[in-house]
């Protein structure tokens, strides 16, 4: 379950849920793309027993139903074996929705709401791409054609590893190596410019 989960030290954790249903607690997946300092990505993913019924909408949009987490462990199981690895590098999620999640799943399991220093790449992506805005967006669906990325969008694990890859490509801009400075100094709220 957790023993193949990365450890180590990176330049940057980015995390991706899916849900069950409409409530945000209702996390039946959740995938970490750890980025090393040489730019490689680590993608590892989980799925958990939501405790919660599965909506119609959500199994078709990510394909994950009852049966796919029948025997997985549930948040409550798997969540404070992450935190140790997640709590020492800056996090990175696509949208401010992976977060809302992980407090509500925490607040739904009684366990203690991570201090977890998040960035969004959907902030990194409007400021090295403005030119997307009212031109397909920033979102993953529109960023995975626009530079030509590549993976399944929907799945924990790859979304994730695609918020990472959106991190690298915009360092790789004029604005260069200034994204992931602001992502090693914790406090700062990632904006552009640094």
């Amino acid at each position: 379950m957790i023993d193949d989960m990365p450890d180590g030290d990176f330049q940057f954790i980015a995390l991706d849920v899916e849900t069950a249903c409409g409530d945000s607690a209702s996390i039946c997946q959740i995938g970490i793309a750890c980025v090393g300092h040489d730019d490689t990505i680590h993608t590892w993913s989980v799925y958990v027993d939501p405790q919660m019924a599965f909506a119609p909408f959500n199994t078709q949009l990510h394909g994950i139903g009852a049966d796919t987490v029948r025997g997985a462990p549930t948040f409550a199981q798997i969540w404070p074996a992450m935190v140790p690895l997640l709590s020492r590098h800056p996090m990175v999620q696509h949208s401010r929705f992976d977060e809302k999640a992980i407090n509500a799943a925490c607040r739904a399991h009684q366990l203690p709401r991570p201090r977890l220093t998040w960035h969004d790449s959907v902030t990194i992506a409007r400021a090295a791409w403005p030119e997307l805005k009212g031109n397909g967006g920033h979102g993953l669906a529109n960023l995975k054609q626009v530079l030509g990325l590549d993976f399944h969008h929907h799945d924990a694990g790859e979304d994730a590893r695609a918020a990472a890859m959106v991190v690298l490509r915009a360092r790789a801009t004029t604005s260069g190596v200034a994204v992931i400075d602001a992502l090693r100094t914790r406090p700062i709220q990632l904006s552009w410019p640094f």
